[in-house]
């Protein structure tokens, strides 16, 4: 059963979290409004003014079409930027093992994943990248697909807060403030505390042991305490090894790993009461907050109490203990649920256990989180965009049901938005389920699996909810370095990145030119158990509906196969 320190382990965590949203909130709000003076000024100010200048960036802001362009550009070169690095890897420094270049494929799909986010990783790292390729072309595209995250969420902010304007902010500043002001000051002290905790950063060639058995073992070195904080902290989850941060040198201490989780839910959190701030109503922005974590937290107890009871066949042998395949005896059955949750409702995809090795039950609730559309806290800046888009859509439903024009925070929500909106939700739904059936009556989607039955179904649905969701966790039992594994992922990851984000840029341009109409007694309460509820109804009967018959073929099925016997 879970015990009373593993409780009071999450309680610890979430009462940080809560403890750091409100302040951490308010220097996003000085960050993302040019206007306002942040302590780093002093410091910060001439270097930004010196990236303006050497990038001609004016600062004139820019309507939803141009803002939308700015990000699509951005993003297309930093494709091309990571795939021309990872290309001629061998002949760049910093490459002690000489690791040759990429395949094409492996390259394409490893440059998009980094790019939107998702940083999936067919490939193991201590033996396909280079140091400089996992500082110039990897940790780079860390920090920029973060900062295009938070810019595209303080878009649809300023659309929803401003009233009867044109524009949304420049992209190009946001970026850089954000990058500057934030990622970069945060990710240096989180490289500090880890570097502290015993996380290797160094740029030697890898190092020969004996082990007490008297065997060679290769251990690798490398910069690494610095793409560490920045997998975190940006939601991003690439892991320096292939084992990621179950690896002792990416997580070495239970410390090193509570201080993961607050990275992993420290933007996410924050930016949802920079919301409340910037629309003048954060009893608004808590209601929000405080309900999500509820889910969350739902989410964790149930996926620990399978994990933590185990498996009934060895329970049968009168082998008790839990589920420990898979998972890190230094972090215990109840820190292995929870890293797997808080990974999983973000989209950082980062893991301290193989989610293949869970408990069926155990493992659907990592993949229910993802297919909830990463609107239970989300990932940097997606997140806030995404249970925004929830929120809309809630308010038109209740609108529906009471016979009155739907608004929210004063502004009606009409014909366009409510397309936006569906584009945005049904696009994931879409990819998820196109990609999946195609690969389960392939010969090349078969072949990639590592286990059958049910749980090769799961195998294949968790990759591509993984993809789609920009999350990037892998339940770890298939093979996806293959040609049409790694080009179908590639799309997975660009259209369910843009294919979102499009129409939120879009509904915040719609939402900038709205008048705002005086509240009255028949406003609908944001700020009330009736509006938590309808939210909350409404993503799970979502995420349900369009799941369900899915999750029913994958984990839900084979937990009945497993009370009978059968295993796969």
């Amino acid at each position: 059963m879970v015990e009373v320190l593993d409780l009071i382990q999450l309680g610890l965590f979430l009462a940080i979290i809560l403890l750091l949203t409100k302040p951490v909130g308010l220097y996003f709000k000085k960050v993302l409004n040019q206007s306002d003076h942040t302590f780093l000024d002093r410091v910060l100010k001439p270097v930004e003014r010196t990236i303006y200048r050497l990038c001609k960036i004016e600062g004139e802001e820019q309507d939803w079409k141009e803002y939308l362009a700015c990000i699509l550009g951005f993003s297309i070169v930093s494709v091309l930027f990571t795939v021309l690095l990872l290309s001629l890897q061998y002949y760049l420094p910093f490459n002690p093992q000489k690791l040759a270049a990429l395949s094409w494929d492996l390259n394409l799909h490893t440059s998009v994943s980094f790019m939107t986010n998702t940083n999936w990783q067919n490939y193991s790292g201590e033996s396909t990248m280079s140091y400089f390729s996992q500082m110039a072309a990897l940790a780079v595209q860390n920090f920029a697909s973060a900062a295009v995250g938070i810019a595209a969420a303080a878009a649809l902010v300023r659309g929803i807060a401003r009233k009867q304007k044109k524009t949304l902010g420049n992209f190009w500043v946001d970026v850089v403030r954000i990058t500057l002001y934030f990622l970069l000051p945060v990710s240096i002290l989180a490289s500090a505390f880890f570097l502290w905790e015993g996380v290797p950063q160094n740029l030697n060639a890898y190092v020969q042991a004996e082990t007490l058995e008297g065997a060679i073992q290769t251990l690798p070195q490398g910069p690494i305490a610095s793409q560490e904080a920045i997998k975190l902290l940006g939601t991003n989850g690439g892991g320096f090894f292939n084992a990621n941060s179950s690896h002792p040198y990416e997580n070495p201490t239970p410390l090193s790993n509570f201080l993961q989780y607050i990275l992993i839910f420290l933007i996410s959190a924050s930016l949802i009461y920079y919301y409340g701030k910037t629309i003048g109503d954060t009893k608004h922005s808590w209601c929000i907050l405080v309900s999500l974590l509820g889910v969350y937290v739902v989410g964790v107890l149930l996926c620990a109490y399978f994990e933590v009871h185990g498996n009934p066949e060895l329970l049968k042998m009168g082998l008790t203990g839990g589920n420990w395949e898979g998972k890190e005896q230094r972090f215990g059955l109840f820190s292995s649920a929870l890293f797997a949750c808080t990974t999983t409702v973000t989209s950082c995809g980062a893991v301290n256990c193989m989610h293949d090795s869970f408990i069926p039950l155990g493992g659907f609730i990592p993949l229910l989180n993802m297919q909830l559309s990463e609107t239970i806290i989300g990932g940097v800046g997606a997140g806030l965009y995404s249970v925004l888009v929830f929120i809309l859509l809630s308010i038109f439903i209740a609108g529906l049901i009471i016979g009155r024009t739907p608004e929210y925070l004063g502004k009606k929500i009409e014909a366009f938005d409510i397309k936006m909106i569906l584009l945005a939700n049904l696009s994931y739904v879409l990819l998820v389920l196109i990609f999946t059936s195609w690969a389960c009556v392939s010969a090349w989607g078969l072949k990639g699996l590592g286990n059958s039955g049910p749980h090769g179904f799961t195998e294949i649905l968790y990759a591509y909810s993984s993809c789609a969701a920009n999350n990037g966790s892998a339940f770890a039992g298939l093979s996806g370095n293959t040609i049409p594994y790694n080009v179908t992922m590639t799309i997975a990851m660009f259209l369910g990145r843009f294919l979102f984000m499009a129409p939120v840029i879009a509904l915040a341009g719609s939402f900038v030119e709205k008048k705002i109409h005086p509240q009255s007694a028949g406003s609908f309460p944001v700020a009330s158990v009736v509006f938590i509820s309808l939210l909350l109804g409404v993503i799970l009967l979502l995420g349900a509906l369009n799941f369900l018959p899915a999750l029913t073929l994958g984990p839900i099925v084979e937990q009945f196969f497993l009370l009978r016997g059968e295993l796969f």
